[in-house]
């Protein structure tokens, strides 16, 4: 009998703050971020196939998400496990997309920890967190903290985590039409790259921002106007690069009311902040 097919949400982010304290000389920024991972994201489901096997299939949760077939994240991380694995084993991996597409909710960064997680176990790769955390950093910065599956501190660029237990929150993330170019942002030269490190407690303090808003705002009207719009009602803060910007509220419902009022030129969603993901992989 076949294994049940392995099924996993691949989790949204939010970056509480994002400073960045330097830059490399290979390009790379030094940050400090806290990121806060979401029980709202993309379904994925992991099923054996035929040897030398690798299917991609993808439905969106609505027309304005969709990712190409044939060069995403999603196939390159199974490609890094491909080369691993002695018996050449095959995979169909399907996704259902909720997390928007250049958002600064780690989407495509999600998607990769997850299926380098799940072929691992269906796999029998055994290969350990550490390894696969160090397989997933050259996909994008962002993956480890997704192999983890803990909210936590990130430092380096973004790979350093220590894990962290938020206070529970709910928090309404809204999405302007428009995808922000991370590397566009990164590369500006009025980004600031000499903010001071910062300690957890200056983030309880108030003391943090995050770096990229102004050049985000500057460069995309739209995330511009999506801030001021959710900065009526509380304070509102931009995610990663952008452009999804979002808030924090005490209780669902709070957050659901600000939700009903939202214009029809932006989507947005309600979710609950997690520490750490449920699903218990085997061999992870």
């Amino acid at each position: 009998m076949a294994p049940a097919p392995l099924q996993l949400l691949a989790p949204a982010k939010l970056n509480l703050f994002l400073h960045i304290t330097g830059r490399h000389a290979d390009g790379y920024h030094q940050l400090q971020t806290l990121f806060q991972l979401l029980d709202f994201g993309d379904n994925m489901e992991f099923t054996l196939a035929a040897p030398g096997v690798l299917a991609l299939h993808s439905q969106s949760a609505t027309r304005h998400i969709a990712i190409p077939l044939d060069d995403n994240l999603i196939l390159q991380a199974a490609n890094q496990l491909k080369a691993l694995d002695p018996g050449n084993q095959g995979a169909s991996i399907r996704i259902r997309k909720r997390i928007p597409l250049g958002a600064g909710l780690g989407g495509g960064s999600s998607n990769a920890a997850m299926t380098l997680l799940a072929l691992n176990s269906i796999w029998q790769l055994n290969l350990g967190v550490t390894q696969l955390c160090e397989i997933g950093v050259k996909l994008g910065a962002d993956v480890p903290v997704f192999i983890r599956g803990c909210s936590a501190w990130g430092e380096g660029i973004g790979e350093r985590l220590r894990p962290v237990e938020l206070a529970a929150s709910w928090y309404l993330v809204i999405t302007p039409e428009c995808a922000v170019s991370t590397a566009e942002i990164f590369c500006h030269e009025q980004l600031t790259r000499n903010s001071p490190a910062i300690t957890i407690a200056d983030f309880l303090g108030g003391r943090a921002r995050n770096d990229c808003e102004s050049v985000t705002r500057m460069l995309y009207p739209e995330v511009d106007a999506a801030l001021n719009w959710l900065a009526q009602f509380t304070d509102a803060r931009m995610t990663g690069t952008g452009s999804s910007v979002f808030a924090n509220f005490p209780d669902k419902e709070a957050a659901d009311r600000i939700l009903e009022k939202l214009p029809a030129h932006l989507s947005g969603f309600v979710a609950k902040g997690i520490n750490s993901l449920e699903h218990k992989i085997p061999g992870a």
